[in-house]
């Protein structure tokens, strides 16, 4: 939706404070907000691990986008690759799992 700038000045003071698109599509289309999910906390230390991973990945696509490497080279980046899959999805286990209500 194109707006002028007066015109988004206006409907920013309208909103009051409130996100102006979640404003907008309760006023004009008379949607409730959707309730905003809480994401889960991680500790620093997994956080670091994360951007290792990330680090690292980075450096694997660098190398395979530049043609670098031997077919034994391709074979490592792919072991790479499944390591840290496995990292990942084990990763996101122990996230829901930690995160997920107790039944008792």
């Amino acid at each position: 939706m194109w707006v002028t700038d007066d015109e988004h000045r206006r409907l920013l003071e309208r909103c009051q404070g409130k996100q102006l698109a979640a404003w907008m599509r309760q006023v004009c289309l008379d949607e409730r907000p959707a309730r905003i999910g809480r994401l889960p906390t991680l500790s620093p230390a997994l956080l670091r691990q994360l951007a290792g991973m990330g680090n690292n990945l980075n450096q694997i696509a660098r190398r395979v986008n530049a043609g670098q490497g031997s077919g034994y080279d391709n074979v490592q980046v792919i072991a790479a690759l499944l390591a840290i899959e496995s990292g990942l999805t084990a990763l996101r286990e122990a996230v829901i799992q930690e995160n997920r209500p107790d039944d008792r």
